[in-house]
Order: C-alpha cells, then structure tokens, then sequence
C-alpha cells in the first residue's frame, strides 16, 4: 500500500542532504547509500545513486521514469539462478539420450 498523498514521499534526510548539495554545486558524484527505502523525487534524475543490496552497492542512474518509485526496486537483493523443475527436466532428458544412442544388444559378442 502506497504512502498518503497527505504526508507526501519519504525520503531519508541524510540522502537528500546529499542530493540537494550536488544540485546546488552542479556536481555529478556517486552517492552511497543504505537507504533502499527512499523514494525517488525529480530532484534526483540525472545522478548515479550507488544502492546497497546487503552485499555490494549497485550503482543506479536516475531516469524520469523511476520517479516515484523506491531506490530498493532497483538494485535486486536476491540473484535468480533459474527453475529448479526446468533444471531437473534438462538432467533427466540429457540421461536419456546417451541411454537411447547406445545398442540394444548390449554389445557383446553373438
């Protein structure tokens, strides 16, 4: 459930600190952070925000098009490795096809 348009977006103070200072010295450093949960404002497109993910900092570019959202949707915490089911089905068709190539004698002698 989205924030109230009453309270309007949050942002922590620290990362805004940051970006309202860039701004005012027309810098484009990367900035750090740990606050995933910031929402993104207008004020912010255009710099390279560096997200952390519980491991690394992921270095984000802010676009138009990711106001509004949270810095976290865009620096994945989790890394997908694939199905399992489809995985499984791979190794099982991969066992058959060797089995299948194979003689059906046995190849022995007759």
């Amino acid at each position: 459930m989205p924030r109230s348009l009453k309270k309007g977006p949050f942002i922590d103070d620290h990362l805004r600190l940051k970006v309202e200072g860039l701004n005012t010295r027309n810098e484009k450093k990367v900035v750090k952070t740990w606050s995933r949960r910031s929402t993104i404002l207008p004020e912010m497109v255009g710099h390279t925000i560096a997200v952390h993910n519980g491991r690394k900092f992921i270095p984000v570019y802010i676009t138009e098009q990711m106001v509004g959202h949270k810095l976290g949707e865009f620096a994945p915490t989790r890394t997908f490795k694939g199905h399992a089911v489809k995985a499984a089905l791979e190794k099982v068709a991969g066992a058959a096809a060797p089995a299948a190539a194979a003689p059906a004698g046995g190849g022995g002698k007759s």
